[in-house]
C-alpha cells in the first residue's frame, strides 16, 4: 500500500567543541526535516551543542530524539565495542537522560530515541540486547518512540512489548537481500536525484533495490538520512519536494498511527 504521511529523520548535532563532521549546517536541514536524532555525547555532541540543537528544532517544531552511541568519540561510534547488554543500556539510558533535561529546558520532551552506528547495528541483530533496550525503556520512557529497521529483532521485540516503536527507511544506505542496511564507516556523495527516485519509489511501490541485485519488499514510517553524508542539504531538499509533488505528507513521527 503506498505511504500517504511519512516522517523524515536525520542524525545530527554531531560534532565535539569546534570540530563539526558534516559539511551541512543543521539550521538549513532542520527546515526539511520532522524528527531530529541529536548526538547525546559518547560517539559525538557536548553540552552546548546539544542545548543549541535542541533549542532550533523546538523552535521549529520538529520532533526531538535522543541519538546514543558507543564511547566512541574517536571512531565517530562505528567501531563496535564489546561491552555487556547492561553496560550498553546504561550508557543509553544515562544519555538519554542528558537530553531530556536540555529537552525540558526548552518546555520540549523527547519523542524518540535511536541507537547510532555500530550501536544500532548491534542491538538490531541481538535478541537479548534488544529485550534489554526495550525493557529499559517500557520504564524510563515507555511514550518515546524506538526507530529501528524493520527487518531488526528490535522492531519485533519492541511491538511484542508494547513500546511505540517506528521502522525506517534508509535513504544513503544500501540494503542486503535480509531487508538490513550495508553497514558503512565512511558515507560517498550521492547523486540527490537518484537518492529522492530511490526514496519515492518505496514510498509508491514499497519496494527497495538490493546490492545483490533483486528487490525486496520494505514497510516504514520514517525516512532517515544522515547528516555526515555529503552533500545531504541538497539530497534531502530533492527527496522532500518529490514526495509532498506527489502527494505525500511529511510529519513528525507523533502525528503518524504507528
Amino acid at each position: 500500500m503506498a505511504i500517504s504521511i511519512v516522517d523524515i529523520n536525520c542524525d545530527m548535532g554531531e560534532g565535539f567543541g569546534q570540530w563539526r563532521l558534516a559539511d551541512a549546517d543543521d539550521r538549513q536541514l532542520l527546515e526539511f526535516i520532522s524528527s531530529a536524532n541529536i548526538a547525546t555525547g559518547f560517539h559525538a555532541g557536548d553540552p552546548n551543542l546539544m542545548d543549541l540543537t535542541v533549542r532550533l528544532a523546538a523552535e521549529r517544531g520538529v520532533g526531538i530524539g535522543a541519538h546514543p552511541g558507543y564511547r566512541d568519540l574517536q571512531g565517530f561510534g562505528r567501531r563496535r565495542i564489546g561491552a555487556s547488554s547492561e553496560e550498553v543500556v546504561n550508557d543509553i539510558v544515562y544519555q538519554v537522560g542528558a537530553l531530556r533535561e536540555f529537552a525540558r529546558r526548552y518546555a520540549a520532551r523527547i519523542q524518540h530515541i535511536k541507537p547510532h552506528g555500530a550501536m544500532y547495528m548491534d542491538i538490531a541483530a541481538s535478541e537479548p540486547l534488544s529485550r534489554s533496550l526495550v525493557q529499559a525503556m517500557r520504564m524510563i520512557a515507555p511514550d518515546a518512540v524506538l526507530l529501528c529497521m524493520g527487518s531488526s529483532e528490535t522492531y519485533r521485540i519492541a511491538k511484542e512489548a508494547g513500546q511505540p516503536v517506528a521502522r525506517e527507511f534508509y535513504a544513503d544506505r544500501d540494503y542486503d537481500n535480509s531487508g538490513s542496511i550495508v553497514f558503512t564507516r565512511r558515507a560517498q556523495k550521492l547523486d540527490p536525484q537518484v537518492v529522492a527516485d530511490k526514496v519515492l519509489r518505496a514510498c509508491l511501490e514499497n519496494k527497495v533495490s538490493t546490492v545483490e541485485g533483486d528487490r525486496i519488499d520494505i514497510e516504514f514510517e520514517s525516512i532517515c538520512f544522515h547528516s555526515d553524508t555529503p552533500g545531504a542539504a541538497e539530497m534531502v531538499h530533492r527527496m522532500r519536494g518529490e514526495l509532498i509533488a506527489h502527494g505525500i505528507r511529511i510529519a513528525p513521527l507523533s502525528e503518524i498511527q504507528l
